[in-house]
């Protein structure tokens, strides 16, 4: 009697569990359809063609040495009419990211800066590196 009130409330978890975590398309988000492309720390400098309704990802990686860590700030759009950022923040580790979307044609500079954050007792250099990309939107 045991054994199959197992079994009856396994195979019901399973059916909750697959019922939760299956999700129609037609509930995905609006970026989910357009042409992505992922920019990332190597990619500063570059310039990137896209076309009204596409996302750009902005991925840009922390990262530590000598009790030092340098984090990145979140990625932001000099023309926000041009790129509306749809997400974006940062993580605990320093990691940053943002996904645009091209609202309209145009070009606009997307950028972010990487500072130190030393651990206690340990000093950073007075440097601060930017990132930066240019988009442009046809």
């Amino acid at each position: 009697m045991k054994a199959a009130k197992f079994a009856t409330g396994l195979a019901l978890g399973l059916a909750v569990t697959t019922t939760m975590v299956t999700t129609p398309a037609s509930a995905a988000p609006r970026s989910a359809a357009a042409d992505r492309v992922v920019l990332t720390n190597a990619d500063s400098g570059h310039s990137v063609a896209r076309s009204v309704g596409d996302d750009t990802e902005i991925r840009l990686t922390a990262y530590r040495a000598d009790g030092l860590t340098y984090t990145w700030s979140m990625p932001a759009a000099g023309d926000s009419r041009v790129l509306g950022r749809t997400v974006g923040g940062t993580a605990p580790t320093g990691d940053a990211y943002a996904v645009l979307h091209a609202e309209r044609p145009g070009t606009s500079t997307v950028s972010a800066l990487r500072r130190c954050r030393p651990d206690p007792g340990r000093l950073c250099p007075m440097v601060v590196v930017p990132w930066k990309a240019t988009i442009e939107v046809s």
